[in-house]
């Protein structure tokens, strides 16, 4: 008896794969989805990813056109497994993460810490202007 695996959403999924490749998306290269957290402080925003077992080297950050843009990838080991048994869980290949940047930000001024698999960026906000108050002189 053969076992066969059942996965209702796989032809969804083929499906949505051949749509994103028609219009040229990104998401169609892409192999996981890293995991971020997103805050705001009084000075900055604050995303944090989580991008376990990911060399700074292959991380990309950009920002253009207020999308701040996170890509990159993480390789995979090269194991020769000869006892015949492996099950491998943990998602290799490129990942891609698009967050849209507020008017408030300093785009410009973004730095970006990676340490331990943890992506840290800090968005600084632009300071608000203050109203000028324009004093009237009488003629």
């Amino acid at each position: 008896m053969t076992i066969v695996r059942y996965e209702p959403w796989a032809l969804v999924n083929r499906l949505a794969g051949h749509f994103d490749q028609a219009l040229g998306a990104d998401s169609a290269s892409v192999s996981w989805i890293p995991h971020v957290d997103v805050h705001e402080e009084t000075e900055r925003f604050v995303v944090t990813a989580d991008l376990p077992g990911v060399e700074g080297k292959d991380i990309e950050v950009t920002a253009d056109k207020g999308v701040l843009t996170v890509k990159g990838e993480r390789r995979a080991e090269k194991k020769s497994s000869t006892d015949g048994f492996e099950r491998v869980e943990r998602a290799s290949g490129t990942f891609l993460r698009r967050f849209t940047l507020p008017e408030s930000v300093d785009a410009e001024a973004i730095k970006a810490t990676h340490v331990n698999g943890v992506l840290e960026l800090s968005i600084p906000k632009r300071p608000q202007e203050q109203p000028r108050r324009i004093s009237v002189q009488a003629a």
